[in-house]
């Protein structure tokens, strides 16, 4: 289902201003329901602004080319965010993901927080060294100074886990399915 706020805002807009003149043209009629049009014309111009900041807040963030799919499994509301991706993402995939989650999840919002001024967002997966084991494995993290954009984003990789998640994989790809 596409929702297009910006259009229901405008004709929401264009109802607003057509029940005014009604209503003016009630009170220079002296109706007796002109009252009544005043609180539908208040309640309307309330809808219509309610529509225009949900037109403002769905904006399209974009996509970053070569990310992965990620979910957010750990964010404190301030400055730290953990997302999860899946075990078979290269290093190329997990900097472009990076890169997505910071353009995803950027509040100015954040910069509020007391504290750290510095957002770290870290990537994630989770391996299976053994069965029946799961180990988390944090492949690297993305930083950048809350309230300003993330475009200067420092970006660190850890190659430890790298090479360790590429070593799973190839496990996994030399066992029988």
């Amino acid at each position: 289902m596409d929702l297009d706020f910006g259009l229901y805002s405008r004709w929401s807009g264009y109802a607003t201003l057509g029940i005014f003149c009604f209503t003016l043209l009630a009170f220079g009629l002296k109706w007796g329901f002109r009252f009544r049009l005043v609180g539908i014309t208040g309640f309307m111009g309330v809808l219509t602004v309610g529509l225009l900041g949900l037109s403002l807040g769905f904006l399209d963030r974009g996509a970053v080319e070569g990310s992965a799919p990620f979910s957010r499994v750990y964010d404190n509301g301030a400055n730290q965010i953990v997302i999860l991706v899946k075990p078979d993402v290269t290093p190329e995939q997990v900097e472009a993901t990076l890169r997505q989650a910071s353009q995803t999840y950027f509040s100015y919002g954040r910069g509020a927080a007391q504290g750290d001024r510095q957002m770290l967002i870290r990537a994630r997966t989770l391996i299976h060294p053994q069965p029946g084991q799961t180990q988390p494995l944090y492949l690297g993290q993305l930083q950048y100074t809350l309230g300003s954009a993330p475009d200067s984003a420092v970006i660190q990789l850890d190659k430890k886990a790298l090479a360790q998640l590429a070593k799973n994989q190839a496990q996994l790809s030399r066992q029988p399915a």
